[in-house]
């Protein structure tokens, strides 16, 4: 505080403060402080006292006056197990922490519930300040591990605080390169972070091993592509003791993780780096331009198809390559540049047998269907696993205009039965779609009386109570409700 109390606005406050564990704004700080999640198990809060809140907002006269009063514990820990001196510590306020520190008793190396100890939350906090005055007393306890096996300078490099983490280095006995609960160090936090100062200063101590794999096989400069930090994953490319294509236990490579996520800056990077194998295959036998496509990241998809060497056209586990993948999703861009290259077959079938088109046109892909249409090996007609047409799941989903295109090729039949003799229009008329309907009735070589293996066309929509579509077939010679299926007849 600026300016020192009056007699009476000490007296004021301290009858607030000694009396605060009853307060109802207690929750709200706490929550403001912490957020709900730590507190989720809490009901009551008789613990967190007036010298508590005096030291969350370092009210250096009033922490003085209370400790001062009988049966006030300085050490006294709070429901999260907090003293007064952790959250003078948490806050940044120096003035209140070094007071505390001259108070007879004081524990700076008293733990919280999370095994934090005031030290720990200062330097996550970026507090040098207050970092510097627990140094300097020996019982702060400042390499305790926490309930993560996280130290001090774990919290500050992941929050990027450069000039904690060097007071921290400095002090003596902080190991910077210890491993937490997860496998995971200080430079790994740093890096999926982009704090590439604090990488850097990190590069420069000896003893760090910039490459060091955590529990999930996953290094620094893994978890630097993945979140796109160019400047960081440039910096751990500069040290020879970084091996850029270490797969992790998913068989996930830097430039993979970069690839999935769009981070063009990164795949350019990594992609032009000797020893980085663009095409190598993780545990589902995906590419990195297989994760590009799938998403439409097509500036990184342009940029791998210019790697030489490069496959576009590997088929992963289930027998997808990448321009199924981006077919199905409607990447319009992505697969418009796959298909310019003369090793990918657009009709290649997966493990259903399902094509390209046949997932472009399931999912309304009109733009797509219009591209795959115009190379010379793309076929209508072939059925999947299931004895599916494109045509048949345009149909399904009732997709107009995907309906449409397919019908106007003159080798298109749109009447192939599947495995159990149902028709396009079977689907089309079960769904109510009829537009749809209407395209296909339009057709002399789609016969809608044909009987699948329960119920005819008619028979569906009626089901489904699609009176429009009833009318429609009701309306073509030749179909009408006295045909008798096998559903009538149950």
């Amino acid at each position: 505080m600026k300016k020192g109390l009056t007699d009476r606005g000490k007296a004021l406050s301290l009858g607030l403060f000694s009396s605060y564990e009853r307060h109802i704004s207690i929750r709200i700080l706490l929550e403001h402080t912490l957020g709900p999640y730590p507190l989720r198990s809490i009901v009551h809060f008789y613990k967190f006292t007036g010298l508590h809140c005096a030291s969350v907002f370092g009210l250096v006269e009033l922490v003085g006056a209370l400790i001062k009063m009988d049966g006030i514990d300085i050490n006294d820990k709070d429901e999260i197990g907090a003293t007064p001196l952790l959250w003078a510590a948490k806050s940044g306020h120096g003035a209140l922490v070094k007071f505390l520190l001259g108070s007879e008793g004081v524990d700076p190396g008293r733990a919280d519930m999370w095994d934090r100890t005031p030290i720990s939350w200062a330097a996550g906090s970026g507090h040098g300040t207050v970092v510097e005055l627990l140094l300097e007393r020996e019982d702060a306890n400042y390499n305790k591990l926490d309930m993560w096996d996280r130290t001090p300078i774990s919290w500050a490099a992941e929050n990027g605080h450069k000039a904690v983490v060097k007071l921290l280095m400095e002090s003596g006995d902080m190991s910077p390169d210890r491993s937490d609960k997860w496998g995971r160090t200080s430079i790994s936090r740093a890096a999926e972070n982009g704090h590439e100062a604090v990488v850097e200063l990190l590069l420069g101590r000896e003893g760090v091993n910039p490459d060091r794999p955590d529990m999930w096989g996953r290094t620094p400069i893994s978890w630097a592509a993945e979140s796109g930090h160019g400047a960081v994953v440039k910096l751990l490319l500069g040290s020879e003791d970084v091996n850029p294509d270490i797969p992790d236990m998913w068989g996930r490579t830097p430039i993979s993780r970069a690839a999935e996520c769009g981070r063009g800056v990164v795949v350019g990077l990594l992609r032009r780096r000797e020893g980085v194998n663009p095409d190598r295959q993780d545990m589902w036998n995906r590419t990195p331009i297989s994760w590009a496509a799938e998403n439409g990241h097509e500036e990184l998809v342009g940029l791998l198809l210019g790697r030489e060497g490069i496959d576009p056209d590997i088929p992963d586990n289930w027998g997808r390559t990448p321009t199924s993948r981006a077919a199905e999703r409607g990447h319009e861009t992505v697969v418009q540049l796959l298909l310019g290259r003369e090793d990918v077959n657009p009709d290649r079938p997966d493990m259903w047998d399902r094509t390209p088109i046949s997932w472009a046109a399931e999912n309304g892909h009109k733009a797509i269907v219009k591209l795959l249409l115009g190379c010379r090996d793309v076929y209508l007609n072939t059925p999947d696993k299931w004895g599916r047409t494109p045509i048949s799941r345009a149909a399904e989903n009732g997709y107009e205009s995907v309906a449409e295109l397919l019908l106007g090729r003159e080798d298109v039949n749109p009447d192939i039965p599947d495995m159990w003799g149902r028709t396009p229009i079977s689907w089309g008329a079960e769904n109510g779609h009829e537009a749809v309907v209407e395209l296909l009735l339009g057709r002399k070589d789609v016969n809608p009386d044909t009987l699948d293996r329960w119920q005819r066309a008619i028979s569906r929509a009626a089901e489904n109570g699609h009176e429009a579509v009833v009318k429609q077939l009701l309306g073509r010679g030749g179909s009408g409700l006295h045909i008798i299926d096998f559903r009538t007849l149950a």
